[in-house]
């Protein structure tokens, strides 16, 4: 710790984050009074305000926090992990966003239902969106938790805690629409937090002649001490297999994220859909520029900071060591408002993606009998919002952080081995089956989550065997897709009835008048 006045300073932007987020969705409570209104924010969410909200909710702790330590940690060779997150939305907007808008489902669950009239693949996939959306929950308590104690020296549970209270109250009181405008204040918060100290440093850095600048622009050793190591590889021993596997992850797993799907279910139509994606890859793109930044100058002033402290904690400590006193102690406080609105944001979509999950496919069918209305219907969401932070809190409190972009990838991982193979099967080939979607599902999630256990339990030793459990997605995706078309076309007689109809409600415009398909 480096003094009271650093925890007020941060403790009371912490705090100004949370209270925003609560004044803003509880000002969308006044908006949300039916069943769409929760779900899907009655579908009139226009392009611009959508992508802010999914930028805000997409950019979690890992993007804030954990890219940039990375690159702290493992060099250049990271900086690819930006594009990958970027990319991801391309794919998801040439491929699935018109078509998922069209679907008029509510969830993903909805969809596989709609499209392959099926309630076991209904339970499926409800079953992998609250698995990821878990799992995706988990880094962003543990985050909190870390965070919120390297300014305050509180305990790790605390930081949970805080997230936990200020999400529930926020989606419980208003559902997706609060919190669609809770994510788009979110986003112009955390691009601010992270681009103002960054410039202000690098204008400190090149214009004060502080001891780093003056040392390096002689090109002494300390230029070696922190730019050989960003040049050199990481020790990963296979760091090709690695990067391509990373990246097909990131590029499918971004369409397979419940909480990314859902926000194109609150569009208008399939063409506010596009202009939504575009607009957020432009947005995300911008975000990412800052991450590298502070990668780079850690090496300059954090030399010993892998040892000291996670490098998860790079971006909140590189302002204090850079300049000690009141520059680097408002830097940091804004860092840690920032930090705080990246796991809110993030928390707040999954955590309306899960509780509609749970709401939709257990609490309903459970209190089928009670529920005959919107309001009934709300009360089942609000219940389920509770049950949606339960258990990544207790993963959060009694486990031990593995890192969160590496925790991130993970679920990244399994959605592009479950959902997406589904989806995109799902929107362009006629031919899938209900036997082969199972199988499909079956064996993609079955090997990435195998894989993802054995390397976090045994810690086999490092090469290749190592290299390809721990970056599974190479060849756990490729598995689901060859299972779930082989599983098809060995069960053609099995194709859902109403596929051709369902096909063309995915793939007609908005606006054409569909006549009878058989």
């Amino acid at each position: 710790m480096t003094g009271t006045k650093v925890d007020l300073f941060a403790v009371t932007a912490i705090v100004l984050v949370c209270a925003a987020t609560l004044v803003v969705g509880f000002f969308g409570l006044r908006l949300s009074r039916t069943t769409s209104d929760f779900y899907v924010a009655s579908r009139q969410v226009g392009p611009t305000r959508n992508a802010s909200a999914i930028s805000g909710e997409y950019l979690s702790a890992a993007s804030f926090l954990g890219v940039a330590g990375l690159i702290y940690e493992r060099g250049f060779d990271s900086l690819w992990l930006p594009v990958g997150y970027t990319s991801g939305y391309v794919v998801l907007l040439v491929l699935v966003a018109a078509p998922l808008r069209r679907s008029g489902a509510y969830t993903i669950p909805d969809f596989a239902e709609m499209r392959m009239q099926s309630q076991t693949i209904r339970r499926f996939s409800a079953l992998l969106v609250v698995a990821i959306g878990w799992l995706y929950l988990l880094p962003q308590f543990q985050g909190a938790g870390l965070s919120l104690r390297s300014v305050t020296g509180w305990p790790t549970w605390v930081g949970p805690v805080v997230v936990v209270v200020t999400v529930t109250l926020g989606v419980a009181a208003g559902g997706m629409r609060s919190i669609t405008l809770v994510q788009a204040m979110q986003y112009w918060l955390k691009l601010c937090a992270l681009a103002i100290p960054a410039f202000v440093l690098l204008f400190l850095w090149t214009s004060q002649g502080s001891p780093g600048p003056r040392e390096i622009a002689g090109g002494g050793t300390v230029l070696r001490e922190w730019y050989e190591p960003l040049v050199r590889s990481a020790t990963d021993p296979y760091p090709l297999y690695s990067t391509y596997s990373t990246l097909l992850a990131l590029c499918l797993g971004t369409m397979g994220l419940p909480h990314v799907l859902v926000r194109f279910y609150t569009n208008p139509d399939g063409k506010a859909a596009r202009r939504t994606t575009v607009v957020v890859i432009g947005l995300i793109g911008m975000f990412y520029l800052m991450p590298p930044i502070y990668g780079v100058l850690a090496r300059v002033y954090l030399p010993q900071l892998g040892v000291e402290v996670p490098s998860d904690q790079v971006v909140l400590q590189l302002p204090k060591a850079a300049f000690p006193g009141l520059t680097g102690d408002l830097l940091a406080a804004i860092l840690a408002g920032g930090a705080f609105a990246a796991f809110l944001s993030t928390a707040s979509g999954l955590v309306v993606s899960i509780a509609g999950v749970l709401a939709q496919d257990v609490l309903r069918p459970a209190l089928a009998k009670m529920t005959t209305g919107d309001s009934d219907v709300i009360q089942s969401f609000r219940l389920a919002t509770f049950i949606a932070v339960l258990v990544p809190l207790i993963g959060a409190v009694f486990t031990a952080p593995l890192g969160l972009a590496r925790t991130v990838n993970l679920a990244f991982a399994i959605a592009a081995s479950t959902l997406a193979p589904l989806l995109l099967l799902g929107v362009w080939w006629r031919r899938l089956t209900v036997p082969g979607a199972f199988a499909g599902l079956f064996v993609g999630g079955g090997l990435a989550a195998a894989a993802t256990g054995i390397t976090v339990v045994f810690r086999p030793e490092p090469g290749w065997l190592a290299t390809v459990l721990s970056q599974p997605a190479a060849w756990c995706i490729p598995a689901a897709f060859a299972t779930m078309m082989i599983g098809s076309l060995l069960t053609q007689k099995q194709i859902p009835p109403g596929t051709p109809k369902t096909m063309a409600r995915l793939h007609t415009p908005e606006g054409v008048e569909l006549k009878s398909v058989r």
